[in-house]
């Protein structure tokens, strides 16, 4: 039976680290070939980022496999195998790489979790996974068998043939000694890494930021319009508030006292928010929060609880009413669709529905010609 290290929950920071090691490694120039290599992506933007990478590892492999969910199989780079994957199938949740050599062997094996870590600066950069990752021969070799059993029926003889001869000639030659060492330095390494960016994260600065009212550039930022992000991989939930008083007369908002209430509605609409959610300011008694990693029963009860915040402003303001609608939607769709939930939140309004929900519309499935 196979024993191997913990598995642990890994921050996306850690994994992209850990995962440009297992690459330089296998770029390395060494005399201990023939070298496998398998890299499971999940969606097509987080492999555009790394294709370069890829095509050097491809010209100096025996094999380079790249599973991605929804692409095309001729999109890797001259000389890998491209592997799609179905976005309803185990390996689609997978952030894998492996390099094997009869020598040398690298492995990170990360299942997503989506989830955001509370301490998240923005929505990518948080998303958790549950895995474990070692720079032991015989992991790697574990790993390999494994996914080459998995994608066995979708992978071209040729690569099966490479697999195996690699395969062959690992099992023909011992462990190197000393990877317990090596391996030891290298979690030290990793982990003081990791601290240095938790310890970054408690500065005031950044420790105010879950806090913050956002607007919509900063909603952009933090969802990922500047980065790498992709569809599909995190399903976040979006409740549209709309609040208005004395049933939107406007009359209410000049009234004296409207800037002490105003500030009592942001904070009864972001009191209950968690260090992962956000909140967005869209237009004057308009607002976005963005929960994260939320189901729809879970969205919609967040909905009915910001009603119940509002209701608790009575006791303050007793001679204001304030009339509260809230449109749900939960969506993997990126960038995040705004628009809809605005829109549906107009109609909520119009309509007299305290509680809405919206079907999103399903994320896009990557292709080569996108």
């Amino acid at each position: 039976m196979h024993s191997g290290p913990v598995s642990e929950r890994l921050t996306k920071r850690s994994l992209v680290t850990v995962s440009h090691a297992i690459e330089r490694a296998a770029l390395a120039s060494a005399e201990d070939g023939p070298l496998v290599v398998f890299a499971l992506f999940q969606r097509l933007p987080y492999f555009g980022r790394e294709r370069r990478r890829y095509e050097r590892i491809a010209a100096r492999a025996a094999a380079t496999v790249v599973g991605l969910v929804g692409a095309d199989p001729v999109l890797p780079p001259p000389g890998a195998y491209g592997v799609a994957l179905d976005g309803d199938e185990e390996l689609a949740r997978e952030w894998s790489v492996v390099a094997l050599t009869p020598r040398f062997g690298g492995v990170l094996v990360a299942r997503d979790l989506a989830e955001v870590a509370p301490e998240a600066t923005t929505l990518e950069s948080g998303r958790l996974f549950e895995g474990r990752w070692s720079f032991r021969r015989d992991e790697a070799l574990h790993e390999v068998l494994r996914l080459r059993d998995r994608l066995a029926n979708r992978l071209p003889v040729a690569a099966r043939d490479a697999v195996d001869e690699t395969v062959g000639r690992v099992r023909d030659l011992p462990a190197t000694p000393g990877e317990a060492r090596v391996e030891a330095a290298m979690r030290l390494l990793a982990g003081r890494a990791e601290q240095a960016y938790r310890a970054a994260l408690t500065r005031p600065e950044v420790a105010d930021e879950p806090t913050r009212l956002l607007d919509e550039t900063g909603l952009a930022h933090w969802a990922g319009a500047g980065g790498v992000t992709a569809s599909g991989v995190l399903p976040v939930a979006l409740v549209g508030v709309r609040v208005e008083d004395r049933a939107g007369s406007p009359g209410g908002v000049a009234r004296r006292g409207a800037a002490r209430e105003a500030q009592a509605v942001l904070g009864a609409l972001t009191g209950p928010l968690g260090p992962a959610d956000r909140a967005v300011r869209l237009a004057e008694r308009e607002f976005l929060l963005v929960l994260p990693a939320l189901t729809e029963e879970q969205a919609v009860a967040a909905a009915h609880r910001v009603h119940e915040s509002m209701a608790g402003l009575a006791s303050s303001y007793p001679f204001v009413t304030f009339t509260v609608h809230t449109v749900v939607a939960v969506t993997a769709r990126r960038p995040l669709p705004v628009a809809d939930v605005r829109e549906a939140l107009r109609w909520a309004v119009r309509e007299g529905v305290p509680v809405a929900t919206v079907a999103a519309a399903p994320a896009p499935v990557a292709t080569a010609g996108r």
